[in-house]
């Protein structure tokens, strides 16, 4: 077991020596970072981890806090600075914007996007959104600038192909969003230098799936298109899964 002392001397030396870089991403990519979107958390992600667990990948699952962007990336970053090679990283919905930060991380290998937003250098993803208006209207605000989706209309906007007992648990587990975060620029589009992959929902109400395929498309990302509703992820885990592996196949 490690000491005390041990511990102490290691944070002592991480403090002294600033953030740590990450060492660039070489080799077989086996591992994959999962960032959930906002309204959701990461437990949402545990169809697709099953089957790549499954399929030998090593699977971390970030829970940003969703309070700033800055405050999620740095939760993202986090999580893939420990792993021991080169990652894929798949965000959904807002999870999107964060990896587009995230993805600068030198471990990062490719970026998966499912159902999710890619903004531009100087992008906000509100703005990004509004330009191209899903669906649903079900968003609204709630204490201290946050924002949920009213839990009554949650299943049909969210996760309409998802069974009723479970869409219903999801939209009593929200995770609220800070409003700020939608008015807050993208800096650095790590699809600009990674690999990208971009998964259509073609019955997502939250993000419309034609705003989804012109950020795909601006972004050279390889789409896959899935009949499914804005938590695909949860109905499709296995056409999602098949998209992470050859990303990660496609980076060895």
């Amino acid at each position: 077991m490690t000491s005390f002392r041990t511990l102490l001397a290691a944070v002592s030396l991480a403090a002294l020596s600033g953030t740590a870089v990450a060492a660039p991403a070489t080799g077989p990519v086996r591992n994959v970072v999962l960032v959930h979107g906002a309204f959701a958390d990461g437990s949402g992600w545990k169809p697709v981890a099953d089957l790549l667990i499954k399929d030998g990948y090593t699977v971390s699952v970030v829970q940003e806090p969703e309070t700033s962007l800055a405050d999620d990336v740095a939760a993202t970053n986090r999580v893939i600075d420990r792993q021991s090679g080169p990652v894929v990283l798949v965000g959904h919905s807002y999870g999107g914007t964060v990896i587009t930060e995230a993805g600068n991380n030198a471990r990062v290998a490719s970026l998966v996007y499912v159902a999710a937003l890619a903004p531009d250098e100087g992008e906000k993803s509100g703005a990004l959104l509004a330009s191209k208006p899903g669906a649903a209207t079900s968003i609204g605000p709630i204490a201290d600038g946050y924002l949920l989706i009213d839990p009554a209309k949650f299943p049909a906007d969210f996760a309409a192909d998802v069974p009723a007992a479970e869409a219903r648990f999801m939209a009593l587990s929200q995770v609220p969003i800070n409003g700020v975060i939608f008015g807050t620029a993208i800096t650095a589009p790590a699809w600009k230098s990674k690999p990208s992959y971009g998964i259509v929902a073609t019955q997502d109400r939250m993000i419309n799936p034609d705003l989804e395929r012109s950020m795909y498309k601006r972004a050279g990302a390889k789409v896959t298109e899935i009949k499914g509703s804005h938590a695909v992820f949860v109905s499709q885990p296995r056409a999602v899964a098949d998209v992470i592996e050859q990303a990660a196949r496609d980076a060895q």
